[in-house]
């Protein structure tokens, strides 16, 4: 039976402790964080991580990332961070960022997918830090959606995909960025984004002078990955998809138009909602506000799918700053059909 636990306006001391309980137990915890939801459990305990991947229905060789509330902890599980790792963890942590560090022995192979790497993210989000820190252990999570699925933004998004499937489910309200944190390595001494986020490469080139954007971010990677969201279909609706992005506006209207099919759904710019021609829109955000438009986009997903359409069109944006995220998710929320101009 799963707990639920109410922390909207407040934080009630004896549930967290209840929940970090669990988590102690090797057990599974839903909770908020800034980015996403995440489904936790125990990084020390390699059953409880096998759990993640049952309830999920992930497949083994996709890592996870660990959270942690201290800098403490990145010493007990990581080896000692070189110049430049130190450089954008003193910058970006705590916050929705991810770095892959050379992992110690104490991590299990199934939280790293076998590799010698791992992922660590250090939430800024207050339930997130106080329950790792009520744990008094480093909680491995992914995002909480079953594998493939849009991740969860709210609770109601994600509730009936994990009741009875996790011991407690902890109600922090809407995230507050709505997509997964960047994830970064340092490869040959350059801050290499493995998979893009509200971290944008100008904000890591501002702080260390230099970036670089993996090959596969808008394509399929194949082979060991080392970060989640760059080898499986991720974050999709059931419906059949269709992006489209155009950097003259006129042109991706047009696109949408052009390849309107019975009972379609429309994801798009409010400003575009009076020139594209079907009943069934709905606004992802203004053209000119992307920290909008990845809020909204993956509740979205998931509310229009629900409505059982034949097929759904999105618009997309400029592949830039936050942009670059949201681009990332949604051509994987597509599988891949994209059509740009």
């Amino acid at each position: 039976m799963t707990k639920y636990y109410n922390f909207k306006t407040e934080i009630n001391k004896r549930e967290l402790q209840e929940a970090a309980t669990f988590l102690k137990e090797g057990k599974l915890v839903i909770f908020p964080t800034e980015t996403v939801y995440g489904i936790g459990a125990n990084a020390f305990n390699p059953k409880a991580v096998d759990d993640i991947f049952i309830a999920k229905g992930r497949a083994n060789d996709n890592p996870l990332i660990v959270h942690i509330a201290d800098f403490d902890d990145l010493k007990e599980i990581t080896e000692e961070p070189n110049e430049m790792e130190q450089a954008l963890i003193d910058a970006f942590m705590p916050g929705p960022f991810t770095l892959i560090l050379k992992k110690k022995n104490c991590i299990p192979d199934n939280v790293s997918a076998g590799l010698d790497t791992v992922g660590i993210r250090m939430p800024e989000d207050k339930i997130a830090h106080e329950l790792i820190k009520a744990a008094k252990l480093p909680i491995a999570a992914p995002s909480a959606n079953l594998s493939s699925r849009p991740s969860g933004t709210k609770v109601s998004d994600i509730v009936d995909e994990f009741d009875g499937k996790v011991s407690a489910i902890i109600d922090g309200g809407e995230t507050k960025i709505g997509i997964e944190s960047t994830v970064v390595k340092v490869i040959d001494g350059i801050p290499t984004i493995l998979r893009p986020g509200k971290i944008t490469p100008e904000d890591i080139k501002e702080v260390v002078g230099t970036v670089k954007i993996d090959e596969h971010i808008f394509k399929k990677a194949t082979g060991k990955v080392e970060s989640p969201g760059m080898k499986y279909k991720h974050y999709a609706p059931n419906a059949a998809c269709l992006l489209v992005y155009s950097d003259n506006e006129e042109v991706q209207i047009d696109l949408v138009n052009q390849n309107m099919k019975d009972n379609t759904i429309v994801i798009g710019f409010k400003e575009h909602q009076s020139k594209i021609q079907c009943d069934q829109f709905y606004v992802h955000g203004s053209i000119h506000n992307y920290d909008e438009i990845s809020h909204n986009i993956f509740t979205l997903l998931r509310e229009v799918d629900r409505m059982h359409p034949d097929f759904i069109i999105i618009e997309g944006v400029k592949k830039e700053g936050l942009g670059i995220a949201i681009m990332n998710r949604l051509i994987r929320s597509t599988s891949y059909h994209y059509i740009e101009k």
